[in-house]
């Protein structure tokens, strides 16, 4: 069996308006899981690895808020700020 592999990298890119947005989203969803006594580093980190909305608080719409975006957007918006990149 033989494979033909592209040597071609993908590339990705996320319109600026949808990083701001995942950026604003991210701070609300982090404020209300702080505000219901959750720790909301570790309740985020297990949404994003598992897609389960149940990591993520109902209090002040924050379950609806985290699932306007695709967890992708959610993670280059953590990246970028990590890095210090924009």
């Amino acid at each position: 069996m033989s494979w033909d592999v592209s040597e071609k990298t993908m590339m990705f890119k996320v319109q600026a308006e949808d990083v701001n947005q995942a950026r604003d989203i991210l701070l609300q969803v982090y404020a209300a899981l702080k505000e219901k006594g959750y720790n909301p580093i570790n309740q985020l980190v297990g949404y994003l690895l598992s897609g389960d909305p149940a990591y993520i608080t109902s209090h002040g719409n924050a379950r609806s808020l985290i699932r306007r975006l695709e967890r992708d957007e959610l993670l280059e918006e953590l990246v970028k700020n990590y890095l210090g990149r924009e």
